[in-house]
């Protein structure tokens, strides 16, 4: 039995990727930082009894800023595969804590990839890259050879990451892998992202608790896919005979005007409506447009995304639609995205 360490694994992506992994018959070791409120609700539905012996899922405490306690987890679990997603990841955040976004996103691989150095780990070593790396840099469907152009702390911190990673490849002969990730939505993405906060927002019109939701750029676009088929692909990298990097995209950029439009018509809502532009809500330095060419992964992997940008909006729209109902809806933040 294969055993996985996700770190992430209360985020959007590293619920996906431990349910998927369990029911490859895994057993799944999810690292969680020690707070003093539990930030679990995305695992709590296969969180067992951790000192029941026969769960396949377990919660182990440490942090990417702490060496220490990587090396110890590493030590003690002995994973076969690592899937690195922890991130300080809202872009907007990233320029209000440029220092504190470094020391996690940056060094935090570093750290776990020189602890595995240190320790002789033989893991296999997957590491979530992002198509914030590119910035503004190309007009085209990008690529695995496209130039990198950081726009952000975050995605500055992403290039130092992905770099990273390839000189562990080269110098060390680590099986390490890079997912060049897309933009990829879900119900359980966090309600500070856009495309959360549009469908939140929908549904909080639909029950009257609010009639307006305030945006920044609508007219920046994105590649836009569903986050479990996004997870697939990063187990597929660590399956392959040689370890590469991938862009993981649907190959389609909708703005975010489209995505108001298609969240809005589903509930029956014109948008323009209940839209407000707040100028807190653009960023120092705008990522116009990102389209993504997976046309490796598609070869390489046989990976192809399996859910449409109407069925993601329509999906995500329905979630939040349900939580009302069922009077779990979370409260919507006003917060830059």
């Amino acid at each position: 039995m294969k055993k996985a360490l996700i770190t992430g694994v209360t985020g959007q992506d590293g619920s996906y990727l431990a349910e998927f992994l369990l029911q490859k018959g895994y057993t799944v070791y999810g690292l969680v930082r020690r707070a003093s409120a539990a930030n679990t609700g995305r695992i709590a539905h296969f969180c067992q009894d951790p000192h029941d012996s026969a769960t396949q899922f377990h919660l182990v405490h440490g942090d990417l800023t702490d060496a220490a306690s990587l090396r110890r987890i590493l030590s003690e679990v002995n994973p076969d595969e690592i899937y690195n997603l922890a991130a300080q990841s809202h872009v907007m955040v990233s320029f209000e804590l440029p220092v504190y976004t470094g020391d996690v996103v940056a060094l935090g691989t570093v750290r776990i990839l020189e602890s595995m150095r240190e320790i002789g780990s033989k893991a296999r070593f997957y590491q979530a890259s992002s198509s914030e790396m590119y910035g503004n840099g190309s007009k085209n469907a990008i690529h695995e050879g496209t130039s990198f152009r950081p726009s952000s702390p975050y995605a500055i911190s992403k290039v130092h990451s992905y770099w990273t990673t390839v000189n562990y490849r080269e110098s060390y002969g680590n099986f390490a892998c890079n997912g060049i990730l897309f933009n990829h939505e879900s119900p359980r993405r966090g309600e500070t992202f856009v495309t959360r906060k549009i469908t939140l927002g929908v549904a909080n019109i639909v029950a009257g608790k609010q009639d307006f939701i305030h945006l920044g750029n609508l007219d920046a676009k994105r590649d836009w896919g569903y986050a479990p088929d996004y997870v697939k692909a990063m187990w597929l990298m660590l399956q392959q005979e040689n370890p590469d990097d991938y862009v993981i995209a649907s190959g389609e950029a909708h703005s975010v005007k489209e995505f108001l439009h298609e969240a809005f018509a589903h509930a029956g809502l014109d948008w323009q409506k209940h839209v407000r532009i707040d100028p807190r809500y653009f960023r120092p330095t705008e990522v116009h447009a990102l389209l993504g060419d997976a046309t490796k992964a598609k070869e390489r992997l046989g990976w192809t995304p399996s859910t449409s940008f109407k069925e993601l909006v329509h999906a995500m729209v329905e979630a939040d639609l349900q939580l009302i109902q069922e009077k779990r809806l979370p409260a919507l933040e006003e917060e830059p995205v």
